[in-house]
């Protein structure tokens, strides 16, 4: 989902999830790839958003009421060539929680926590079937794909200056217009990850 973090951030396009039934919404594994199919492609019908996720239209259909019932997704009918064809688009460019705004009940900070699994669970998932994809793939990328870890030693107000200054580099890259040469770009998933650890 182009920003799913857990890390507070200020941005409008970026709407922060303090209710749980929202978050509970969002905690599906269906319900995070749709999103992230609509991040990719902007809009969607529910056909294609069924192609790309392997999944029956009906089930489809049915996920992305439950993501508009919580404001994640909204219609785009202006996109529909009749009546019949439903068009989605993400009502935000990213979401963002922090377990923090759950503690006062129990039953939300389990939400919270399992939505934060499944969103690292997403992230392993991806990098895993990137690892797993065949040498042509991997030849075509060359030494383009990365993985980088290092440990530094922050407080917390430089550790949030570094999520800042990271989010900035993505959000320039990801919010640029496309450029118009002719070159065929496919989408690359990036994320990383800033936490507190012993090593």
């Amino acid at each position: 989902m182009a920003e799913t973090s857990a890390t507070p951030r200020t941005d409008p396009a970026v709407r922060r999830i303090t209710d749980s039934p929202v978050l509970a919404a969002l905690a599906h594994p269906l319900r995070r790839r749709l999103m992230d199919v609509l991040k990719v492609h902007d809009a969607a019908t529910v056909g294609v958003l069924a192609e790309q996720t392997g999944q029956a239209p009906a089930n489809v259909s049915h996920h992305m009421k439950v993501l508009a019932a919580a404001d994640l997704v909204t219609e785009a009918p202006e996109l529909a060539r009749d009546r019949r064809e439903r068009w989605w688009r993400l009502v935000n460019r990213g979401v963002r929680w922090s377990s923090a705004d759950f503690d006062a009940d129990p039953a939300g900070r389990a939400v919270a926590d399992a939505a934060t699994s499944l969103n690292l669970d997403r992230h392993v998932t991806l990098a895993r079937a990137w690892h797993a994809a065949g040498d042509e793939a991997h030849e075509h990328w060359g030494d383009g794909p990365f993985s980088t870890d290092r440990w530094l030693r922050l407080t917390p107000d430089e550790l949030a200056e570094l999520s800042r200054e990271l989010n900035d580099v993505l959000a320039r890259w990801g919010d640029r217009g496309t450029p118009d040469d002719g070159r065929e770009r496919q989408p690359v998933f990036v994320f990383a990850y800033g936490v507190p650890a012993r090593p």
